[in-house]
C-alpha cells in the first residue's frame, strides 16, 4: 500500500474515532445531568413547577443554540464549530452543579443546554462529511454511540448518588473527564470540504422537504419520548404488574433501540434507507399497536421491544438525508430537523397524557403506533437526491 493510500484510510478512520468520540461525551453529559436531577431537586429544595423549570431551560437552550450553531457550520465548517463547542459544553457542567439557587440553575441549565444543542448539530453535521470520504453507511453507529454514552453518564451518576459525592464534585470530574475528550478528538476532525455549486433554487429559508424531514423526526422522536414516561405507568397502572416488571417497558425499549442501531448501517448498505425506513416503521406501529390490543403484560414488553428496533433506525436515516440534500447548507438542514426532533421529544408526554387525561392510556399509546405506520408509508422521503 503506497504513502498516498495509506493516508487516503488512515485520516477518515481518526475522523470517526473523533465523531464517535463526541457522540458519546454529548451522550454522558446528558445522561450525567439525568441521574443528577432528583440530587439537585433536594439540594435546593424545588418541587416538581420548578424541575419542570429547569427541564424547560435545557430544551430552551438546545433549541436556540441550533438556530444558530447551522448557519455557523455551513459558513466556517463543521470542525471549527465542533472543537470550541465540546469543550464549552463539558465546561458548561459546571453551572448547573454548583448553581444555589432556582435561578442560577435555571440560567445554568440554559447555556448547558446551548452548548448540547451546538455540538449535536455541528457532530451531526461532521459526521455525514465522514461518511461522504467513507463512502459507505457508518451514520447509525454514530447514533447508537450516543446510547452508551447516555447509559455510561446515567450509571455514572447512579454510582455518585450511591456513594453520597455532591453533584458540584461529581459534575466537575466529568466536566474535566469531557474537555479532555474532547481536546484529544479534536486533532482528528476532517477540514472544511470545498463548496460546490448547489442544485438547489432557493439558498435561503427553510425548505419544504426539509420540513417533512423534520416532520418524521418530530413522530419517531414525540414516540420515543412517550416511552420514558408512560411505558411503565401503561404496565403499572393499566396491566397491574409489580413496580418491578413495570420498569422493565423502559429498560426493554432502551436496550433494543441502542442495539439495533449497532446494526443499522449494515441493514442501510443491503437494504437501501427507503426499504429501512418503511419495515422499521412497520415493524414499529404493528408491534406496539398489536401489544395493546393483546393487553397482556408479555405482549406489552415484547411490543415496546419491537418499538423500540422499528424506531431505532429511523432517526439516522432521516438526519442522513436532511443533511446531504445539499451539502452546502447541510448545517442549517441538519439544525432544523433537529430542532422539530427535540420538540417531538418534549412533547411525547405531554401528548401522551392529554389524550390519556381525555380517552385512557392504552388509546395514548396507540398514537405513537398508528405515527410510526405514517413514517413508514413517508418512507421514499429519506431516498438519497
Amino acid at each position: 500500500m503506497s504513502e498516498a493510500t495509506e493516508e487516503t484510510v488512515t485520516v477518515p478512520r481518526q475522523a470517526r474515532w473523533a465523531v464517535t468520540a463526541y457522540f458519546v461525551i454529548t451522550g454522558a453529559s446528558l445522561g450525567t445531568w439525568t441521574a443528577r436531577i432528583p440530587a439537585i431537586k433536594q439540594d435546593l429544595g424545588l418541587d416538581d413547577a420548578q424541575v419542570t423549570l429547569a427541564l424547560f431551560a435545557v430544551a430552551a437552550g438546545s433549541v436556540l443554540a441550533m438556530q444558530i450553531v447551522g448557519h455557523l457550520a455551513d459558513r466556517l465548517g463543521s470542525a471549527r464549530v465542533l472543537g470550541p463547542a465540546g469543550i464549552a459544553m463539558a465546561a458548561s457542567m459546571l453551572l448547573p452543579g454548583f448553581a444555589g439557587s432556582l435561578p442560577v440553575l435555571v440560567i445554568g441549565l440554559l447555556v448547558f443546554g446551548a452548548g448540547h444543542g451546538t455540538v449535536d448539530v455541528a457532530m451531526n453535521t461532521h459526521s455525514l462529511q465522514v461518511q461522504r470520504r467513507y463512502g459507505r453507511p457508518i451514520v447509525s453507529t454514530f447514533h447508537a454511540m450516543f446510547s452508551v454514552g447516555g447509559l455510561l453518564g446515567a450509571g455514572a451518576g447512579a454510582l455518585a448518588a450511591h456513594a453520597e459525592i455532591g453533584v458540584g464534585a461529581h459534575f466537575a470530574l466529568v466536566a474535566a473527564a469531557l474537555g479532555v475528550v474532547s481536546v484529544i478528538a479534536r486533532r482528528g476532525l476532517l477540514p472544511p470540504e470545498e463548496r460546490v455549486p448547489s442544485s438547489s433554487v432557493r439558498q435561503r429559508g427553510i425548505l419544504p422537504g426539509i420540513v417533512f424531514l423534520g416532520v418524521l423526526a418530530f413522530f419517531c422522536s414525540l414516540g420515543e419520548g412517550s416511552m420514558a414516561d408512560w411505558s411503565p405507568l401503561y404496565l403499572h397502572d393499566v396491566l397491574l404488574t409489580s413496580p418491578a416488571v413495570a420498569a422493565t417497558g423502559y429498560a426493554v425499549f432502551s436496550a433494543m433501540m441502542a442495539t439495533f442501531r449497532f446494526l443499522g448501517d449494515f441493514l442501510v448498505a443491503r437494504l437501501g434507507p427507503v426499504v429501512l425506513v418503511r419495515g422499521c416503521g412497520a415493524v414499529a406501529g404493528v408491534g406496539l399497536g398489536g401489544a395493546l390490543l393483546l393487553h397482556h403484560p408479555v405482549a406489552a414488553i415484547i411490543g415496546f421491544a419491537l418499538f423500540g428496533i422499528g424506531l431505532s433506525c429511523i432517526i439516522p436515516q432521516v438526519f442522513n438525508a436532511a443533511g446531504n440534500r445539499d451539502p452546502n447548507r447541510s448545517g442549517r438542514d441538519l439544525a432544523q430537523v433537529s430542532t422539530l426532533g427535540y420538540g417531538g421529544l418534549l412533547a411525547g408526554p405531554v401528548v401522551i397524557g392529554l389524550i390519556s387525561s381525555w380517552t385512557d392510556l392504552t388509546i395514548g399509546l396507540a398514537v405513537p403506533a398508528v405515527l410510526a405506520i405514517f413514517v413508514a408509508l413517508s418512507a421514499p422521503a429519506v431516498r438519497p437526491r
